[in-house]
């Protein structure tokens, strides 16, 4: 059988993606709305957290965890916003980590 992976950036704002090394890039717009998924086969049951350089990342008005983990989605992009931000889904068969760089254009 084949196994594959597959990362999905979905953006409502005009964008470029590019790849740096492992690390996906993602360019967003300032008054955008960004949202990142995490890769599929992280679920079933299974607990995703997600972190901003590094530091597990809180919701606030602007920035909602949606579908369980799946999504994270940010509204009214600043520039304050960009940087490494990773998901990590954890099950019983062990852990799935992705990381990417958003930047943040206005």
């Amino acid at each position: 059988g084949e196994d594959s992976r597959s990362f999905h950036v979905s953006i409502q704002a005009p964008l470029s993606t590019a790849s740096v090394g492992e690390t996906p890039s993602v360019t967003a717009v300032a008054g955008g709305q960004l949202i990142l998924e995490c890769p599929e086969d992280a679920v079933p049951a299974s607990q995703i957290e997600w972190y901003r350089e590094g530091s597990p990342l809180r919701e606030d008005a602007r920035r909602q965890v949606l579908a369980e983990g799946r999504f994270l989605q940010i509204r009214a992009v600043e520039a304050a916003d960009g940087g490494e931000y990773s998901c990590r889904a954890t099950n019983a068969l062990g852990d799935t980590s992705l990381r990417v760089q958003v930047e943040v254009h206005g």
